[in-house]
């Protein structure tokens, strides 16, 4: 998978268990995952907003989140 580029599939009794990728294939994946949950996010964003809601500060957020923590 390093020199080669190859994946590889390990099987038990057929069933698929485990992949071995090229490193790059997982840097793929992983972009290809932040894309997704940028999309995501401004969905959310802009469904929140038709609604009328309204952001709530980073610093209340972390504050209530420290809260819920202790308690």
């Amino acid at each position: 998978a390093a020199y080669g580029k190859e994946r590889v599939v390990l099987t038990r009794r057929g069933k698929k268990l485990v992949a071995v990728v090229p490193v790059e294939d997982v840097q793929r994946l992983e972009e290809l995952e932040d894309l997704l949950d940028v999309e995501d996010a401004r969905k959310a964003l802009a469904g929140a907003k038709a609604k009328g809601a309204r952001p709530i500060p980073w610093e209340k957020a972390k504050a209530h989140l420290k809260a819920k923590r202790r308690g």
